[in-house]
């Protein structure tokens, strides 16, 4: 076993919704071996309502949550990434800031539960959907055997858990 913690950056967009909740769940979940960060192209400036009720509702803590620039994690004064992870296919599809250290990347995209229209009902269970679709990944990574696989073994199993179920269009490759 190692000691070593792994930074891990979530982006999305607007860093409002699945993001946050990927935060969230992973440094509960990867507590101790794992400190998560997110962060967005465009963020919108302030957290969904709805991600942060459902991660309360979920027992996860959600304090000190904000909607901030992927710019944050690019100065030479940012914690330097060992992963990162789109979870929004506008994100995967933009030019990205150079990242010190070469993390390395995944797509792990899903649906995005802020723009679904209905009922409370309705956006509730979306948001909730999202969030067991992304501890589904989050437990499949921080399973894997980081300190004793190398490097191209290791991206392949991340890469391969964008794939997992509810994967938005662009993480199964369908176009």
């Amino acid at each position: 076993m190692t000691d070593r913690i792994y930074n891990v950056l979530f982006l999305c967009t607007g860093n409002s919704a699945r993001s946050i909740l990927a935060e969230a769940i992973l440094n509960k979940e990867g507590a101790g071996r794992f400190r998560a960060y997110s962060a967005g192209s465009q963020p919108k400036g302030s957290v969904n309502p709805h991600a942060l009720q459902e991660l309360n509702a979920l027992g996860y803590d959600t304090t000190g949550f904000s909607s901030k620039s992927w710019d944050v994690f690019s100065g030479l004064d940012a914690p330097e990434m060992d992963f990162i992870f789109t979870v929004c296919d506008s994100a995967a599809g933009e030019a990205c800031p150079v990242w010190i250290g070469h993390p390395m990347t995944a797509h792990w995209g899903i649906e995005d539960p802020a723009a679904v229209e209905g009922s409370e009902v309705e956006v509730q269970r979306a948001f909730a959907q999202a969030a067991r679709f992304l501890k589904n990944r989050i437990t499949a990574f921080i399973n894997l055997p980081i300190a004793s696989i190398d490097r191209m073994a290791l991206e392949q199993h991340v890469r391969q858990i964008g794939s997992l179920d509810g994967a938005s269009v662009k993480s199964t490759g369908d176009a």
